[in-house]
C-alpha cells in the first residue's frame, strides 16, 4: 500500500507550489469570498489547475487550510503582544490585530453562511475557534487581573463585537469605520483611570 500524498514529505517544488496556492487563496478569498474562482487562485499562484487540485481536491480543503493558517498567525501575534506589553495594552493591540484579520477576511465567513455551501466549516473547525477563544480568554484574564479592564467582560463578548464590526462594515472598503467602531468597544471595556 502506498502512502497518500498528505503522509509523504513534499518535494521542495511541491512545497513551494502548495505555499503559493495558499497565499493566493488567502488574497482571492479575502477579496471575493468563499465562492471565488479556483482558476483565479491557480493563476495567481502561477500553477495549473491540476496542481491546485492535486494539493486541494476541493474548495473546502483549501478553505480549511486558509482559515487555520491565518488563525495560527493571529494567535502568535497575541503571544508577541503579551511578551512585550502591559496586559491591557496587549489585549487592545491583539483586538486591533483581530479587527484587521476580520477586515482582511471580509466576506469570507458571511459568504459561507449566505450561499449554503460549507456552512458547517466554521462550526466544524473547532480548532480555529478554540485557538481564538483561548487567546482572547488569556489576554482578557491578564488584563482584568492587572486592573486594566472591566471585570464583567467575557472573551465571547469581545469576539462577538469584533465579528459584528466586521459584518457591519464588510461592504465598505474604508477600514477607518471599523477602526472607529473598535475604538468605541475599547473605550467601553477599559476601566476609568
Amino acid at each position: 500500500m502506498t502512502d497518500s500524498p498528505r503522509q509523504r514529505p513534499m518535494r521542495a517544488d511541491a512545497r513551494r507550489n502548495y505555499e503559493r496556492i495558499v497565499a493566493a487563496a488567502q488574497e482571492v478569498f479575502a477579496a471575493d469570498g468563499a465562492g471565488a474562482s479556483l482558476e483565479e487562485i491557480a493563476r495567481r499562484a502561477e500553477v495549473g489547475s491540476a496542481t491546485l487540485h492535486r494539493h486541494f481536491p476541493n474548495r473546502r480543503s483549501l478553505l480549511e487550510v486558509v482559515f487555520h493558517d491565518r488563525v495560527e498567525a493571529l494567535c502568535a501575534r497575541a503571544r508577541e503582544h503579551a511578551g512585550r506589553s502591559a496586559p491591557g495594552d496587549a489585549l487592545i493591540a491583539w483586538l486591533r490585530d483581530l479587527n484587521i484579520y476580520a477586515a482582511a477576511s471580509r466576506g469570507l465567513a458571511s459568504s459561507l453562511l449566505r450561499d449554503g455551501r460549507d456552512t458547517d466549516l466554521l462550526q466544524e473547525n473547532g480548532d480555529c475557534r478554540a485557538m481564538i477563544t483561548a487567546t482572547a480568554e488569556d489576554l482578557l484574564h491578564r488584563a482584568q487581573q492587572a486592573g486594566s479592564l472591566r471585570a464583567g467582560v467575557q472573551p465571547e463578548d469581545l469576539l462577538a463585537l469584533v465579528n459584528a464590526i466586521s459584518l457591519a462594515t464588510e461592504h465598505h472598503r474604508d477600514d477607518a469605520q471599523a477602526n472607529r467602531l473598535l475604538d468605541l468597544v475599547i473605550d467601553g471595556i477599559r476601566l476609568p483611570h
